[in-house]
């Protein structure tokens, strides 16, 4: 039995001593180049309407930028013309948290969050109600209201329960991300 415990221990000083090994020939880990590349794979998530409907093109600039954030396991992505539009608040930070907490205790713990976007003139966020099988988008600003999508959808007591939930929340949602909104707009100069 010790020579048993001697094999096993060999292994493992074998397992780190090879492991060490590898960190330095590969150099330090870069730990900021590792969370970018995790936030470029996020690009790949499904975000909320961009509000265009009936096949209108969106009129973007390639001057316009975006930034992601991941916050406690949800991605808040910050739109702007200049990278001062992209800075997050601690504020920002804590109602996003907020409002994926209060979303999980007020309508459905089954639920996957896609991306919260910030525009100037718009808030949306989306994303599905596993139990009731129905994507959901909030938006305020220039397309205010609740959306949902769904195929084939039961109508019965629990629904409606869900779809009131939803409806009540959004009022939260609202004011909370309309305030977040008012912070961000800036008074501009007019010329005397």
């Amino acid at each position: 039995m010790s020579n048993l415990h001697n094999d096993r221990y060999d292994e493992i000083k074998d397992l780190i001593k090879k492991s060490k090994m590898i960190v330095e020939q590969s150099g330090q880990i870069n730990v900021a180049k590792d969370v970018e590349s995790r936030l470029q794979q996020d690009q790949e998530y499904e975000t909320a309407s961009t509000g265009v409907e009936d096949g209108d093109d969106i009129k973007t600039s390639p001057r316009d930028k975006k930034q992601k954030y991941r916050i406690s396991g949800g991605i808040l992505a910050l739109h702007g013309k200049d990278r001062n539009d992209l800075d997050i608040t601690s504020d920002e930070k804590l109602a996003f948290q907020e409002t994926m907490d209060e979303f999980v205790e007020e309508v459905s713990d089954l639920a996957d969050f896609n991306t919260l976007n910030v525009y100037p003139n718009n808030v949306e966020w989306s994303g599905k109600l596993i139990d009731e099988d129905i994507n959901f988008i909030f938006t305020i600003g220039e397309d205010n209201g609740v959306y949902i999508n769904g195929q084939m959808i039961k109508l019965d007591p629990d629904f409606m329960t869900t779809i009131n939930k939803l409806q009540k929340y959004y009022q939260k949602f609202k004011s909370k991300w309309g305030r977040v909104l008012a912070s961000r707009k800036k008074t501009t100069e007019s010329p005397e």
